[in-house]
């Protein structure tokens, strides 16, 4: 099998011949451990993940500064992103960990979340074009094309507006909570367009629907406010083009969501974190209609565990999955400075090794 070959197969759970190496570095990592994992995997011949994130849709008026009468003051070093939410630097501690800005969480009518200046995207025939050939090239070389869509509608929503405020607005069936979440699932189906116009692969969806123990909201509330519009977007992505892949992320425990997210057409489930849920029992429940990327533990293996602790627990996921696949092992989440470089070494070897050994 190619790469691509290999990649979607495993995720169709018709089979597989090697399992890829996925994984995300904290800055401090980025600079500390890249060229060892480079030089690794030069002497192992061993590849990465062929999934690479495409650029995004460009952005009709990128002048941030018309979303600065929103805030009093921002330090020094924050920044505003497309949608107006301000990220604040934390302390040298804190590493890459922000504080963040919610421009519309002191409104208190609809008409002033309807005259707030949401981001306008513009793509032209031209650019499309362009990006689409520039893709192509890249799947002739064996990538897989992702558009990368964390934050689709319920963070990007509670970001704006903050989380307390917006689940009052829910609960109490507010018109501005109505108005917000169409006007962010509209803007999500503009960028998943884009993406598959310009030749994705593959969908990269996420909202943070889980806590360490227990699911964020009702399953009630979910299914009112949020599965439809996720389901909205889903069927424009599935309209353009039937076999699009996509992957949903949410950190925590969202077992009571996996029927609704199966429900709506999602392919695969990051990250089953293990601190919140059993691997085994989840693919166990839903492993036939689903698969999943992740299930090695952020918070707890890859830190504080060992080298053969984390070679075992790759190999022991990797058997619940079988022989058709349908799992992408990985560390569930970014890798922070704790992690020592022994346990990232032992996480890509044990991918390298597990066809050789158990298959």
């Amino acid at each position: 099998m190619t790469e691509r070959e290999n990649f979607f197969s495993i995720i169709r759970r018709t089979g597989y011949e090697r399992i890829p190496v996925m994984y995300n570095f904290c800055p401090y990592l980025e600079q500390s451990c890249s060229a060892k994992v480079e030089q690794l995997l030069k002497e192992t011949g061993f590849t990465p993940s062929p999934m690479i994130n495409a650029e995004g849709i460009p952005v009709k008026n990128p002048d941030t500064s018309r979303f600065l009468p929103y805030y009093d003051s921002l330090k020094e070093g924050s920044t505003i992103d497309e949608f107006g939410i301000a990220y604040e630097p934390g302390s040298a501690a804190a590493m890459h960990m922000t504080h963040m800005r919610h421009p519309l969480e002191n409104a208190e009518t609809v008409e002033e979340i309807m005259a707030y200046p949401f981001p306008e995207f513009e793509a032209s025939e031209e650019l499309v074009k362009e990006k689409r050939a520039y893709n192509e090239s890249l799947k002739a070389q064996d990538k897989v094309i992702c558009g990368n869509m964390q934050c689709t509608i319920w963070e990007t929503s509670w970001y704006l507006r903050g989380m307390e405020n917006l689940m009052m607005d829910m609960m109490s069936e507010e018109p501005s909570a109505e108005y917000l979440l169409d006007k962010i699932t509209d803007l999500a189906i503009q960028r998943a367009e884009y993406f598959i116009r310009t030749g994705a692969d593959v969908l990269y969806f996420g909202d943070d629907v889980g806590m360490q123990r227990t699911i964020i909201m009702s399953e009630q509330l979910y299914c009112t406010w949020l599965k439809p519009r996720l389901k909205k977007v889903v069927d424009a992505a599935h309209a353009l083009k039937e076999d699009i892949i996509i992957f949903y992320h949410s950190c925590g425990f969202v077992e009571p969501f996996i029927p609704h997210l199966i429900d709506v057409g999602i392919d695969v489930l990051n990250p089953v974190q293990p601190e919140c849920m059993d691997f085994e029992q989840i693919h166990a429940a839903y492993g036939d209609r689903i698969s999943f990327h992740g299930t090695i533990g952020t918070q707890t293996t890859m830190p504080f565990g060992t080298p053969e602790e984390i070679r075992s627990l790759v190999f022991h996921n990797l058997d619940i999955a079988g022989e058709k696949g349908g799992l992408l092992v990985s560390p569930t989440h970014l890798l922070e400075p704790e992690v020592p470089w022994e346990n990232i070494k032992a996480y890509i070897e044990a991918c390298r090794d597990y066809t050789r050994i158990r298959r």
